[in-house]
C-alpha cells in the first residue's frame, strides 16, 4: 500500500485500538513448533530474493523444505477497505506460494481481520492454539501488532512482519516488504516528471500522506519528501501544505476538498496510494478539471489507479509485484517452520525498528513505477490485471493508444 495499506501501495492502517494481550504463561506452546533455528544445512535450498518470478517456479524448489517443517503457518491480513490488494492479490498469491511448495490446506491458514484489531487478536490466538509454528502479521497498527507478536513469541512461534514493520515487536523477528523509502522516491520522481510532461507552470503542491500510525506511511513520506524538498527550497515548487494523513479514501476526499477550497491555487497533489488518488480525482472530475492538467500519484497498481493513469488523471503508480512479496514471505516462513536459518541471499537487508532500537532482519523486493508507457509490459504481462478488465468502457481508446489490447 499503500499502500497502501499498506500502494501499494501499499499499503493502510487503522488507528490503534490500544489492544493489550495478556502474558502467555497460560497459552500452550504449539504442539508441533520447530526447534530453535539451526545453521543452514547443506540440504536447505539457497533461495534468492531476486529469483522469484510470476510463474512461482522458485516455490517448487522448496518442496523438500516444506516436507521437513512442522506446524501450521498462520497469515494475518488487516482489512478489505484501505487497499483492495489484500483480497485481490495477497491472499491468493500467498495461497499459491504455499501450495506450490507442497503445503496442504491444513498446514497454512490465511485470515483477514476486516479492519478490527480485536478480530486479528482472536485470529492470532486461534492460530497459536491450533499449533501454528510461524505467524505472518500485517497489523492494523503497531501497538496491536506488537502485542500479538509478543504473545506468539512467548508461545514459541516464529514471527514475520508482512508488508509493514511492527514497530515495538520482538527483536528476533523477520520483516518482508518492498523498500518503502524507495517506493516513496518513485512517487516523488513520478510527480516531478509529470509536472514537466503535463506542462504545469508554477506548481503548487499539496502533500497528502498515509495514516501516521502506519510505519510504511512514514517511509513513503521520507522518500517523496526527500525528492521534492530541493524543489521547494529553490522555490521551483510551492508546498501548499501537508495535512494529517489517512488511508481512508472518504477522509482523503474530504481533506482534499477542504484544502482545495482554502487554497484554490493548488494544481498538483502527491497522493500515496491509488485509493486516495481516486478519491481526489473524483473531486477533480466533479469540479470539471481537464485530464493531464492536475497531477496526482499513486501506489498499488489497482485497477482504478491504472485506468486513471490511462485517462490522464494520475501520473503513475508504484507497482509492487505482490507475487514477489508473497513468495518471499512464504519462503521465509518455510525456512523458519523447518528450523532452518534463512540464507543471506533471501534475507538481504535490515530495517531499523526505532521503538526498540534494533536492526530487524529483512527481505526486500523491488518496486516499479508504472505509467501508460510500460503498463502493458508490467502489470498486464504479469497478469495483475487483464487487458479486458483494464480496457473496459471509456478506457478502450486509451488502451489502444498505449498499445494494450
Amino acid at each position: 500500500m499503500g499502500t497502501v495499506r499498506r500502494s501499494v501501495a501499499l499499503t493502510g492502517a487503522a488507528v490503534s485500538l490500544g489492544l493489550v494481550l495478556t502474558a502467555c504463561s497460560s497459552s500452550p506452546a504449539p504442539a508441533s513448533s520447530p526447534s530453535a533455528e539451526s545453521t543452514t544445512s547443506s540440504a536447505a535450498p539457497q533461495v534468492s530474493a531476486a529469483a522469484f518470478t510470476s510463474d512461482f517456479s522458485v516455490m517448487k524448489q522448496l518442496t523438500g523444505l516444506a516436507s521437513q517443517g512442522k506446524g501450521m503457518v498462520g497469515v494475518l491480513l488487516p482489512d478489505t477497505t484501505t487497499s483492495t490488494r489484500y483480497v485481490q492479490y495477497d491472499a491468493p498469491y500467498l495461497k499459491k506460494a504455499f501450495e506450490t511448495a507442497g503445503l496442504s490446506s491444513t498446514q497454512f491458514k490465511i485470515d483477514n481481520a476486516d479492519g478490527s484489531a480485536s478480530t486479528m487478536q482472536t485470529q492470532a490466538e486461534a492460530d497459536i492454539n491450533a499449533g501454528a509454528s510461524v505467524l505472518l502479521v500485517d497489523p492494523l497498527d503497531a501497538g496491536s501488532g506488537a502485542a500479538i507478536e509478543a504473545k506468539a513469541e512467548a508461545a514459541g512461534v516464529k514471527v514475520i512482519d508482512y508488508d509493514r514493520l511492527v514497530t515495538g515487536g520482538p527483536a528476533d523477528r523477520y520483516y518482508v516488504s518492498f523498500d518503502n523509502v524507495a517506493v516513496g522516491k518513485l512517487i516523488g520522481q513520478g510527480e516531478v516528471q509529470c509536472l514537466t510532461d503535463w506542462k504545469v507552470t508554477k506548481p503548487n503542491i499539496l502533500i497528502m500522506d498515509g495514516d501516521p500510525t502506519d510505519n510504511n506511511a512514514k517511509l513513503f513520506a521520507q522518500g517523496y519528501n526527500g525528492v521534492l524538498q530541493p524543489y521547494f527550497d529553490n522555490k521551483t515548487y510551492v508546498k501548499v501544505g501537508e495535512p494529517a494523513g489517512t488511508w481512508t479514501p472518504s477522509v482523503a476526499a474530504t481533506t482534499f476538498e477542504q484544502q482545495y477550497t482554502a487554497h484554490p491555487n493548488i494544481n498538483a497533489v502527491v497522493t500515496p496510494n491509488d485509493d486516495n488518488a481516486n478519491a481526489v480525482i473524483a473531486v477533480l472530475k466533479k469540479d470539471n478539471i481537464p485530464a493531464k492538467t492536475f497531477p496526482t500519484t499513486g501506489q498499488d497498481a489497482s485497477l482504478p489507479g491504472l485506468q486513471n493513469i490511462l485517462t490522464g488523471y494520475q501520473c503513475g503508480t508504484v507497482y509492487k509485484p505482490i507475487y514477489l512479496e508473497a513468495q518471499a514471505a512464504a519462503s521465509l516462513a518455510l525456512y523458519l517452520r523447518a528450523g532452518q536459518t534463512p540464507p543471506s541471499t533471501l534475507v538481504n537487508s535490515t530495517t531499523t525498528d526505532s521503538v526498540i532500537g534494533k536492526a530487524i532482519k529483512s527481505v526486500y523486493t523491488t518496486p516499479i513505477w508504472v505509467t501508460s508507457a510500460n503498463m502493458g509490459a508490467t502489470v498486464v504481462k504479469d497478469g495483475a490485471v487483464t487487458a479486458s478488465q483494464l480496457c473496459a468502457g471509456n478506457v478502450a481508446s486509451a488502451c489502444t493508444a498505449a498499445g494494450i489490447s
